[in-house]
């Protein structure tokens, strides 16, 4: 009897002591998603650490420590820590005058010096706001067509972040393969034009792409002063409900920009956006989704896409005729131009080959 009596006092003391101190194989959120990164590390759509380089060091990086660099929001060690595994990094960012071969060849060498990469080219339009090459067209050009078509049959990733909305209707209809906005967010959260409204998100989801949500905290909050992680999960949520988590990754648009959400200053920071989406009751299956495996799948189709038009000719469209301007990267902060809203009607900038995007690789021990 006794017996029975101190095994009643046990249990009812385990009972009372597991309402109090939760049990230790019970994980924290901050060591769901550390495990979840470390099974599914990150690929970032879009950082300019890169540029940055180019900017800081003119090209001459043999003597710089990447590992610990602090005049940067990127460097080795801090990817190690935000458990990035791969990451697109771009350079190009020339005048409209194309003479591309002297601006590909120094970018490419940073690119190569800086580290280890497959490098891609890809198209983009003018950016708003920065430049207008061809102010009286609507959409694209009959050349700018050809170019999206061009790039589905070379299986090059099509990029509308920083297009109008009339430019990214376009790209869609035209495209076969899917697209990304490698440096976006949400319309309907934060009324910037850099932002995707719903209707595209809705066109998104059909054409199977993807937008890889920026960290720029001007894009996330509309001039309010407290941005933070939060305001970025609002924007994750609300993508979601719109288009699935099937069409969201991670554009984080370090180095490109100077003022980030709190708690988001730099690319160690990412597990911290992981544990709120976490928190807010994003599956690990979601989240795989969002770190890595909805980029890879958009490539995937990307280079399907151009297999199937393996058996097509190559277009033949005569190419814009250069001037007399060489190309070489404009390390000038841009003079902003009034622009307007992805909301409303606009004039579109239509597409232009850029030089060279590159998937960096980083080997984590």
């Amino acid at each position: 009897m006794g017996k029975k009596r101190n095994m009643a006092k046990l249990l009812w003391l385990l009972m009372f002591f597991s309402d109090i101190v939760p049990f230790s194989c019970e994980k924290s959120m901050r060591e769901r998603a550390i495990e979840l990164m470390q099974d599914a590390r990150l690929i970032d759509g879009h950082n300019d650490f890169v540029l940055q380089l180019r900017i800081l060091y003119q090209n001459k990086i043999s003597g710089v420590n990447l590992r610990d660099l602090n005049r940067t929001h990127t460097n080795l060690a801090k990817l190690q820590a935000g458990y990035v595994g791969a990451q697109r990094s771009e350079q190009g960012r020339c005048s409209p005058d194309l003479r591309a071969n002297r601006c590909c060849q120094e970018d490419v060498q940073q690119l190569r010096r800086a580290g280890a990469c497959d490098d891609f080219p890809r198209s983009e339009s003018s950016s708003k706001g920065i430049h207008n090459f061809y102010p009286s067209v609507i959409g694209l050009t009959a050349f700018g067509q050809e170019v999206v078509k061009e790039m589905n049959r070379l299986g090059m990733l099509i990029d509308l972040s920083h297009t109008s909305y009339s430019t990214v209707k376009a790209a869609l209809n035209i495209s076969k393969a899917p697209v990304i906005f490698s440096h976006s967010a949400s319309f309907s959260v934060c009324n910037h034009s850099r932002n995707v409204p719903d209707d595209i998100l809705q066109e998104l989801k059909k054409n199977k792409g993807i937008i890889m949500v920026s960290f720029n905290a001007d894009v996330l909050a509309c001039g309010r002063k407290v941005v933070n992680i939060s305001t970025l999960a609002d924007h994750f949520d609300h993508i979601k409900e719109v288009a699935g988590s099937e069409s969201i990754g991670i554009g984080g648009d370090y180095d490109g920009v100077q003022r980030f959400p709190e708690g988001l200053e730099d690319v160690s920071k990412y597990p911290s956006l992981i544990e709120e989406l976490l928190r807010r009751g994003w599956n690990e299956t979601e989240l795989k989704g969002v770190l890595r495996e909805n980029f890879l799948r958009v490539f995937r189709e990307v280079e399907n896409v151009r297999n199937n038009f393996a058996v097509m000719g190559i277009g033949e469209s005569e190419i814009l005729q250069e001037t007399k301007h060489s190309c070489r990267l404009d390390l000038r902060k841009p003079q902003p131009q009034p622009s307007r809203s992805f909301g409303f009607p606009s004039v579109a900038q239509p597409f232009i080959l850029t030089l060279v995007s590159c998937l960096m690789l980083y080997y984590v021990s």
